[in-house]
């Protein structure tokens, strides 16, 4: 069994996939109807931020993984103000 190991390059452009998929599945939220329809997208973005920032911190990317951060953290307090359960 051969194991592939993934290169700085790849492991950043998965980052950068599941950044765009975390933004993609926010957008979704304000067409989301309530229920199971938001709550899949509100936990697509927060699962997708998670990913993300496992990645910046395998790469070392200090400032990058603080970005992250602030980023999901951002969207858990505008969705828990906008959208009160």
């Amino acid at each position: 069994m051969v194991k592939e190991t993934a290169t700085a390059g790849e492991l950043l452009e998965r980052l950068r996939f599941f950044e765009a998929q975390a933004e993609q599945a926010y957008t979704r939220l304000y067409e989301a109807r309530p229920g199971a329809d938001f709550a899949g997208c509100y936990s697509d973005a927060k699962e997708a931020l998670h990913e993300a920032i496992a990645l910046a911190r395998r790469l070392g990317l200090a400032r990058e993984t603080m970005r992250l951060e602030k980023r999901l953290l951002d969207i858990k307090t505008i969705v828990r103000s906008q959208f009160p359960a």
